[in-house]
């Protein structure tokens, strides 16, 4: 079954950075597009930015110029760089993959959280 697995959250200043990985396991992730959602409290689920199998990116217009969405292949890994985090950046942030029903689990999984004060 799939499973994505988050980690690498945290609590941090204003213009500070974090990355967060996420390890996929369950699926062919090399042929995959694989993204990252955020949820803070009160609000939707949100994409923040997507990767897809062929390493073409988008992002949102919110985080663009300070996220950076990577992939490691060999190891079924995907990363979100983060730099220069605002407190509204602040929410739990969900790894998902896109199959041919949409995006999985969007924001419905465990996430790791991004605390930016």
């Amino acid at each position: 079954h799939v499973q994505l697995v988050e980690s690498g959250g945290g609590s941090v200043e204003v213009g500070g950075s974090l990355k967060l990985s996420c390890t996929a396991s369950g699926f062919t992730f090399v042929d995959s597009d694989m993204g990252w959602f955020r949820q803070a409290p009160g609000n939707e689920c949100e994409s923040v930015s997507s990767i897809s199998s062929g390493g073409v990116t988008t992002y949102a217009d919110s985080v663009k110029g300070r996220f950076t969405i990577s992939q490691d292949n060999a190891k079924n890994m995907v990363h979100l760089q983060m730099y220069g985090l605002k407190p509204e950046d602040t929410a739990v942030y969900h790894c998902a993959a896109r199959f041919l029903t949409g995006w999985v689990p969007m924001c419905m999984g465990q996430g790791t959280q991004v605390t930016v004060s």
